[in-house]
């Protein structure tokens, strides 16, 4: 009875959010699937490679939509964004390569600070 709740609640959420209220929350969620395999590191590679996944495909969308030639942001945030999702894939994949819990914080950290920024707040 609570998810389904929880998942119309999610459905009207998505609806009426405004972009980037919904960037923020994505960012949120893929922060928390980092640190749910952080803080529970035995749990196991598929979990870390379902959050990995989960997270690069995030930024794959939000760095496409931010870089594209229509898009009203300036330039140089167009260039940090790109900047920032280069970082974010290789260093998902330095972490696939050799997992060690601690080397999610820096995905976590980035992740929680963007959705701050993204909802005007202090990270």
């Amino acid at each position: 009875m609570y998810n389904q709740g929880a998942q119309a609640y999610l459905r009207t959420q998505q609806k009426t959010a405004s972009p980037r209220e919904l960037e923020a929350s994505l960012l949120i969620k893929a922060a928390a699937k980092l640190q749910s395999v952080r803080d529970d590191w035995e749990m196991g590679s598929r979990e870390l490679d379902e959050a990995i996944t989960y997270n690069r495909k995030l930024w794959t969308i939000l760095s496409t939509s931010a870089t594209r030639p229509e898009n009203p942001l300036p330039q140089s945030v167009k260039d940090n964004v790109a900047q920032l999702a280069i970082f974010i894939f290789s260093h998902s994949m330095r972490v696939l390569a050799d997992p060690k819990p601690e080397k999610l914080s820096t995905l976590i950290s980035i992740n929680a600070d963007i959705a701050a920024g993204l909802r005007g707040s202090p990270g």
